[in-house]
């Protein structure tokens, strides 16, 4: 069955830097945009960033809040998906989730495209 293995999260301090990843299985990845999400407490679930299943920086999407500071990449051999995160805030403090989505461009990102989700991982930004 489709599963996303999201690992990665912990505890940094501010304007410091993680990398996340999310190892895919069940569907065939190359052939899908994939996307991160983050959940913070209390809010609703927002689209990061999301990568096209083909390179290019014009199939490559981030949200406004973290443009210049994260950056989405994609192993197709391994079935993974990475974020790095740096210059962290505590407004970035979330559950990472990572999901197929529809598309990718520069200017946005689908929904879910398969109706799964992992269990996330908690990246906690705090001094």
């Amino acid at each position: 069955q489709v599963q996303f293995l999201e690992s990665g999260g912990g505890l940094v301090q501010p304007g410091g830097s993680l990398k996340l990843s999310c190892k895919t299985s069940g569907f065939a990845f190359e052939h899908y945009a994939m996307g991160w999400f983050r959940q913070a407490p209390g809010k609703e679930r927002q689209k990061v960033s999301c990568i096209g299943y083909r390179a290019g920086a014009d199939r490559v999407y981030y949200a406004n809040s973290v443009k210049g500071r994260f950056t989405i990449s994609r192993d197709n051999t391994e079935d993974t998906v990475y974020l790095q995160m740096n210059s962290l805030t505590p407004e970035d403090t979330a559950t990472y989730y990572c999901a197929a989505v529809a598309y990718s461009t520069q200017y946005s990102c689908g929904d879910n495209s398969l109706a799964t989700w992992g269990q996330g991982t908690l990246v906690t930004v705090s001094s």
